[in-house]
């Protein structure tokens, strides 16, 4: 079964000593490889396994899929300034027309007007918006954002990255995300 496996399948979710996932946006996963190496620097518990198991002449091991380290890493108040933060704040939605494609990002006020590359000053655009905007103030251009951008916290991330589920969720994972979501009764 070790032929089949390929560098990206089988990723372990990776859990924090307390047992949550070390970041949601991006959701904190490792190769197979990388967990395998992690487990024999005894630097994580293997929590959950696949099916699947890696093989050597004198050795076999199930591949982990969740795993915690052994270390409590403190996380990170503020996220950092990204485009890819940058959109999952403003939901990956044009601030000026509402429209998800061909996504880039706009300086409210522009560079050329002594804006700054900053959280409040950098909205997510569409490319027409961002070119019809230009150099222009907002209401030179009468193109102001839907929201005033902001500084987001990590919590306004996660919040805002509910409505983008990652594509790949393994069933053994489910137990270790969304802990503070709502219970069925």
């Amino acid at each position: 079964m070790t032929a089949a496996l390929s560098p990206g399948a089988w990723p372990a979710l990776v859990l924090n000593a307390d047992y949550r996932p070390l970041s949601y946006y991006p959701l904190s996963v490792w190769s197979w490889q990388d967990t395998i190496k992690a487990v024999f620097l005894d630097r994580v518990n293997i929590v959950e396994y696949y099916d699947k198991a890696v093989r050597s002449p004198g050795f076999e091991l199930k591949l982990p899929s969740v795993v915690s380290l052994r270390t409590f890493v403190k996380p990170t108040r503020q996220p950092a300034f990204t485009r890819f933060n940058v959109f999952l704040r403003d939901r990956f939605t044009c601030q000026y027309c509402g429209t998800r494609e061909d996504l880039t990002f706009d300086h409210v006020i522009p560079r050329s007007r002594g804006g700054q590359t900053t959280w409040e000053n950098v909205v997510a655009a569409c490319s027409p918006c961002n070119l019809r905007k230009g150099g222009l103030m907002p209401d030179d251009a009468k193109m102001w954002p839907a929201q005033t951008p902001f500084q987001p916290s990590v919590h306004d991330l996660h919040q805002n990255g509910r409505h983008f589920p990652p594509n790949y969720l393994h069933e053994s994972w489910l137990d270790y995300l969304y802990w503070d979501t709502e219970l069925d009764p």
